[in-house]
């Protein structure tokens, strides 16, 4: 265990070090991004969740703009105001808090920076726990939210046909084109809901810090035509938002304010899971 643990520190250290060392174009690059996102009441950092330039992008423009809070996609509520700024500096106490071994998301070694960028703004959890997600499945994302919210956010209100075919068109290829067409509307449904809880816990914390407000999420989530912008856009229409979007080999989907490219990585084919002789 104990090795495990200083394993965890080695590579966070690793990654801090790699997020500070930027140099030449680079360093110039995220001065630059930094500077169009500055101003912002809501700032939204995309990503891939398993590059780690991507996250190194992300901590250095943290440290850049200094939000007041920040919002997480890969937390929740509850995860998130039980964070201290002595935890979120220490890579193994931050880990352990936050129970990311068992999360489901890449190793935790790829965020240590990121959080450590943050610890110095309040933190805002926006993952939907796992024991509700039958309720929205089941129930609809708009009873999920309740009336006022759901009218507030724009989700009582039906996809145009276009975009909902685009949308299950996009979520069949997502999946490998392994997904049965009947369960294509559903999938649908719960990204706008996922979308609209990102927006629900920038909106919160804009409300109770002024702003500004830093958004941690994927680049299908920090979206300006169809994520959490276009929800958070339609509560509070005044916000000055802005959204980076970074790509990997020059390919991203979607409309961002600023678009930041990185070479990708190496992974399993995802398609792999989909396949029986897989």
């Amino acid at each position: 265990m104990r090795k495990r643990l200083n394993g965890l520190k080695m590579i966070a250290s690793a990654a801090v070090l790699a997020a500070l060392c930027v140099s030449g174009a680079g360093a110039d690059e995220l001065s630059g991004a930094a500077e169009t996102l500055r101003g912002a009441d809501v700032v939204i950092l995309g990503e891939v969740h398993d590059n780690p330039v991507h996250h190194q992008r992300q901590a250095q423009i943290l440290l850049e703009l200094q939000p007041r809070a920040v919002v997480w996609e890969m937390i929740t509520a509850v995860q998130a105001e039980g964070l201290e700024a002595g935890i979120l500096g220490d890579a193994e106490q931050a880990a352990k808090a936050l129970n990311w071994a068992d999360s489901g998301w890449p190793e935790f070694g790829l965020y240590a920076p990121v959080f450590a960028a943050a610890k110095s703004a309040r933190q805002y959890g926006a993952l939907v726990p796992r024991e509700d997600a039958p309720e929205v499945m089941s129930d609809g994302i708009a009873a999920y939210f309740g009336t006022t919210a759901s009218v507030r956010f724009g989700l009582d209100q039906p996809l145009p046909k276009a975009e909902q075919a685009a949308r299950e068109e996009d979520q069949q290829i997502n999946h490998c084109n392994a997904i049965p067409e009947e369960m294509l509307p559903i999938l649908v449904d719960f990204q706008r809901f996922r979308d609209a809880a990102l927006a629900a816990a920038a909106d919160k914390a804009l409300a109770e810090t002024g702003g500004p407000v830093a958004v941690i999420t994927g680049n299908g989530h920090a979206r300006t035509d169809r994520g959490l912008a276009v929800y958070l856009a339609k509560a509070r229409p005044d916000a000055e938002i802005r959204s980076l979007g970074q790509s990997e080999d020059g390919q991203i989907s979607g409309q961002f304010d600023l678009v930041l490219d990185a070479p990708s990585v190496e992974r399993p084919d995802p398609c792999l899971a989909f396949r029986k002789d897989g």
